[in-house]
């Protein structure tokens, strides 16, 4: 996407457009995935990688911008995260609500929209966990953690947390990645026939997001950012 975004970037570096206003944008890409999603059939699926590829496209130029120019702000720092939390949401939550057939000819079934709801709460959950120490520590007059901190200081925990890291299993409950594999299970659903592959892989990321959240927040008390 950088190589994508630097040519964007030449055409906006000598115009007044500020980087807030193309974060206020990417945060508006980033929540389009939700009603894009509910787009029956493939097409939703495509609505809601684009929504969200163009999320990721603004949230690289945003920052190009802000360098060239040199057109810092907490607000802009501040709006970014909020966009963060807001893609991720977005997707798992269209997700659910795709899975639940909204605009089907039967009845709803509500416990996709369910779980594409607690999936939502759990990456923004796995996002203010780690957001949270630097909030922690900052009202404790302490400075903000070092990398090194973050490691475990249980040799267990810390070869679980190396494990999982290497799996990246989390990482299917993350906005871009979410969309692409929601894209894959439309396409596996228009095969079959019916949801049956999407309502698997709402129920898969929910329990990813759950167990992540746990693992997450253990592996925070784990550590020595709270020290």
């Amino acid at each position: 996407m950088r190589e994508i975004s630097l040519r964007v970037d030449r055409y906006l570096v000598n115009t007044r457009v500020t980087p807030n206003q193309l974060t206020y944008v990417m945060t508006v890409a980033g929540a389009l995935a939700a009603p894009a999603l509910l787009v029956p059939g493939i097409t939703g699926a495509v609505l809601g990688v684009l929504a969200v590829q163009l999320y990721l496209l603004l949230d690289c130029v945003d920052g190009e911008i802000a360098r060239w120019k040199k057109q810092y702000s907490m607000t802009g720092v501040y709006l970014d995260r909020v966009a963060a939390y807001l893609c991720d949401a977005a997707v798992l939550l269209g997700f659910g609500l795709r899975a639940a057939d909204l605009w089907g000819t039967g009845r709803i079934d509500w416990l996709w929209a369910f779980l594409g709801t607690l999936a939502a709460l759990g990456a923004i959950m796995v996002k203010a966990e780690t957001d949270l120490v630097g909030v922690a520590r900052h009202q404790q007059g302490l400075a903000p953690v070092k990398e090194a901190a973050s490691e475990p200081r249980s040799s267990g925990m810390a070869l679980a947390r190396r494990a999982a890291g290497a799996l990246k299993f989390h990482r299917l409950i993350l906005g871009i990645e979410a969309s692409l594999l929601i894209l894959l299970l439309a396409i596996l659903d228009s095969v079959r026939g019916d949801l049956f592959f999407s309502r698997l892989g709402i129920a898969v990321l929910a329990g990813i997001a759950v167990v992540q959240t746990v693992l997450h927040l253990v592996s925070i008390l784990a550590s020595s950012r709270l020290r």
